[in-house]
């Protein structure tokens, strides 16, 4: 007999749901059963997934067991079958994986001319203005070069929060930001010196510095370091 309340997810209050209260409150506020549920996503006829997730657990007692186990030891738990065993067994060695991984670098700046040399020839002969920012560790390694925006053929709408954004995403303790101008000329315009002067100012809020705002022309390249601005 299915016992009310515990055979279907969707008898459990939906502010329980480990789902529904993952999307809310974020990974880590759910319990090592909730986490698991999501990943079996199905109960059985007398238990549901979190019932089923509590049984793994009380089964195996500690996650450093759990991930020891076969596949042949997870079916043995109620409501573990072979396609769960094995979508376990996966998402166990990815989250072990992803622990042992390691930020990729990408070299280190040494001066605002290296990181320029090096910006000049990706940007120098875009036809669209392009916003490419170099996220920066304490050690001024490389550790995420992406590109903000794509902009007109003379101007660009990128804006300071999208940058600093990024930066909070890859922890990043420095930037240096950079775009090309189109026309060929790296001379600064007016709205790029108010623009690299948000810049600064927002990074002096967040505690992440910028280094520098290079500008990219056909033929050479601005530091707006150099110009005075920093």
């Amino acid at each position: 007999m299915v016992t009310k309340g515990t055979s279907l997810i969707n008898e459990v209050p939906i502010q329980s749901r480990p789902r529904e209260r993952l999307e809310q409150y974020g990974e880590k506020a759910l319990a090592n059963h909730e986490l698991l549920a999501i990943l079996l996503r199905t109960g059985t006829k007398g238990a549901n997934a979190l019932s089923v997730a509590m049984q793994v657990l009380n089964a195996y007692k500690d996650l450093y067991y759990l991930k020891t186990v076969s596949i042949e030891e997870l079916m043995m738990v109620s409501g573990i079958g072979k396609t769960k065993a094995i979508e376990v067994k996966a998402a166990i060695e990815l989250g072990i994986r992803v622990s042992n991984a390691t930020q990729i670098k990408a070299g280190q700046i040494t001066s605002s001319r290296q990181a320029g040399e090096m910006l000049s020839i990706e940007m120098k002969d875009l036809q669209q203005e392009h916003v490419i920012v170099l996220f920066l560790n304490t050690k001024n390694e490389v550790i995420k070069k992406e590109t903000i925006f794509i902009g007109g053929l003379n101007s660009s709408v990128a804006h300071p929060r999208e940058i600093f954004k990024g930066a909070v995403r890859y922890s990043a303790a420095r930037l240096i930001v950079s775009h090309n101008h189109p026309s060929g000329s790296p001379e600064p315009s007016e709205a790029d010196i108010s623009f690299t002067k948000r810049m600064i100012e927002c990074g002096e809020l967040m505690g992440i510095e910028v280094l520098d705002h290079l500008i990219i022309g056909e033929t050479g390249f601005i530091s707006l370091k150099e110009f005075g601005l920093l």
